[in-house]
């Protein structure tokens, strides 16, 4: 109302001095009300600060205590951008191990929590760090990327990557020899002769310890009896098989691991020779029963220690039934054939192995620990020089006590090693910078002129939650998309931080603790923090974690790597 009264009075004066201006009879204009001060203005005050960033609460997975059967013991996030691993024991083959293979790919924890860790809905919509992105996957045919523009890494070369996949190598050549594609995998000793003389084409070796193995599952009779799988591994002619469908350079297996694992491989030692005579002696001493049939299953997947599937079962058949052992093949569906396997449903079966990292505890401690049933009841005189091993720095201690489990796999036979292939992968001449290492492909570095990549390997993915896989060639796809702490250099088997700054651990190895990579960024935008890591591995590690879902649930390799048990897993 005050400040109504004043502007009046102001037009009034205003008014009146208008008027005396025009002539009009001046008069003496009543006196103006006494002035008053304005009215103070408020006191200037600071703008509101802006809400502050909430504190950073680290995530952490703790195991109640270490008689649950596994290594890991705690899994912290120390800040932002550090993360502490404690182990109940020495863990010295930490940074191989999560350097190794796709299972130990880094995820959004936001986006896990979204899709509840299904690996159906991380297949429909991949977010990853890795250097491309999904663009689309057409079940059946082929999976597109391209290039992440949010990369941390070196920008790829291509901006489309195209993955197909055919099971016949046969099929795959005849479409680089098209121009179809631009690289194949597994390329087999049939058709080394056509690639060496086609001026188009260049071949790749690559060297890696890798073995073929027939498994045996001893709670299943006969084979439950000692006897009877020792007879059996002296029926197979492992050179006879090596000769006729294995490429130059690989050999049949003569123990449990290849020569160029060490300490593992036991220099002088043998298992028993190729003895068929024998073997019908000690099959007919233990009652063995000639007049059944048994089935030897195998899935249809091309590997460097598989490379003609049919072909070798088919040959393994023929030597059993010349001891008169009747063998029934049956060929399977990949994706439900290791599932089956691994929870102990089959009797005799093949699978194999390329080493994942160079250290022994890539073969002793996954295959011979108890951390699936394909072999049935593991052994205690074979597991404990194995848990004693792993957790040794020193060589020849190590050997010492692998020598002694090499001898006990020969005694009680969980499986008969076959052969330690070797194999090669193709491109087309004009493919540039191509480079193939042991453990991985410089995909992302190879150069082509039209700017697409196109490579097709022997199968289509699993799943691309490669956290509960297995499947080379799941990984293969999910090592375009993702990203883990450490990886290895592209063409060799040295170590290299990815998204990991450093990891350094204690003078005896039970804790690492990792500094990560600032400014990373998922490719759904979310920023990568120590928080994503405790949240990937608890998801994995933790039976009992809301988000320990994935494809079928086995996350086979953190029970092979740090188990051989979960936390919570309840007992069987």
């Amino acid at each position: 109302m005050k400040r109504t009264i004043s502007v009046l009075v102001s037009v009034f004066i205003l008014a009146s001095m208008l008027l005396a201006a025009c002539g009009t009879p001046a008069t003496e204009a009543p006196a103006a009300p006494a002035a008053t001060e304005a009215p103070a203005a408020p006191a200037a005050t600071e703008a509101p600060a802006a809400p502050a960033a909430p504190a950073f609460v680290g995530e952490k997975l703790a195991a109640a205590d270490c008689t649950y059967g596994g290594n890991i013991k705690a899994i912290e996030a120390i800040d932002e951008s550090t993360v502490k691993f404690s182990f109940c024991a020495p863990e010295p083959a930490f940074l191989p191990k999560v350097a190794s293979v796709e299972a130990f790919d880094i995820y959004d924890a936001e986006y896990l929590k979204l899709i509840g860790n299904d690996a159906n809905k991380m297949n429909a919509a991949p977010v990853g760090t890795g250097p491309y992105v999904v663009k689309e996957w057409v079940r059946g045919d082929h999976i597109t990327l391209e290039a992440n523009p949010t990369y941390f890494g070196e920008k790829p070369a291509n901006s489309t990557f195209i993955f197909k996949w055919s099971s016949e190598a046969a099929a795959r050549l005849l479409d680089l020899q098209a121009g179809n594609v631009s690289g194949i995998a597994e390329v087999t000793s049939d058709d080394i002769p056509t690639i060496s003389a086609d001026a188009n084409l260049k071949l790749y070796p690559r060297k890696i310890n890798n073995f073929l193995y027939l498994g045996i599952n001893n709670t299943r009779a006969p084979f439950d009896n000692e006897q009877v799988r020792q007879a059996l591994a002296m029926a197979i002619n492992k050179q006879q098989i090596v000769d006729d469908f294995y490429v130059v350079g690989s050999v049949p297996a003569t123990q449990f691991v290849p020569k160029g694992v060490k300490p593992g491989y036991s220099d002088g030692y043998s298992s028993p020779a190729y003895d068929p005579a024998k073997a019908k002696e000690m099959l007919t001493a233990a009652g063995f029963d000639f007049t059944k049939e048994y089935t030897l299953a195998y899935a249809f997947r091309t590997r460097p220690y598989f490379p003609q599937p049919a072909k070798i079962a088919q040959a393994v058949q023929a030597q059993l039934a010349e001891i008169g052992v009747n063998i029934k093949l049956s060929e399977e569906e990949w994706a439900t054939y290791l599932p089956s396997v691994r929870n102990g449903e089959k009797d005799l079966f093949f699978l194999g192995w390329s080493e994942d990292y160079p250290d022994a505890t890539n073969w002793y401690d996954v295959f011979l620990m108890g951390t699936n049933d394909s072999f049935g009841k593991p052994w205690a005189d074979i597991q404990d020089p194995i848990s004693k091993a792993g957790k040794m720095s020193d060589p020849a201690a190590r050997q010492a006590l692998y020598d002694e489990v090499n001898k006990l796999v020969d005694q009680h036979v969980p499986m008969i090693t076959v052969a330690n292939g070797t194999t090669s992968l193709a491109f087309l001449s004009n493919v540039e910078n191509v480079v193939i290492g042991p453990y991985n492909e410089n995909f992302s570095q190879m150069k082509t002129a039209d700017g697409t990549l196109v490579f097709s390997q022997d199968g289509e993915p699993v799943s691309l939650l490669c956290s509960d896989e297995t499947d080379g060639s799941s990984f293969r796809v999910c090592n375009q998309i993702f990203s883990k702490l450490y990886t290895f250099e592209f063409g060799s088997a040295t170590l290299k931080p990815d998204l990991a700054e450093k990891c350094e651990g204690n003078a005896d190895a039970t804790e690492w603790t990792c500094t990560l990579k600032k400014g990373v960024v998922f490719s759904n935008g979310a920023t990568f923090d120590a928080n994503d890591v405790v949240a990937t591995f608890a998801a994995a590690l933790d039976y009992t974690n809301p988000l320990h879902k994935g494809n079928k649930g086995d996350f086979q390799y953190f029970k092979d790597l740090l188990g051989p048990k979960l936390i919570n897993e309840p007992a069987q």
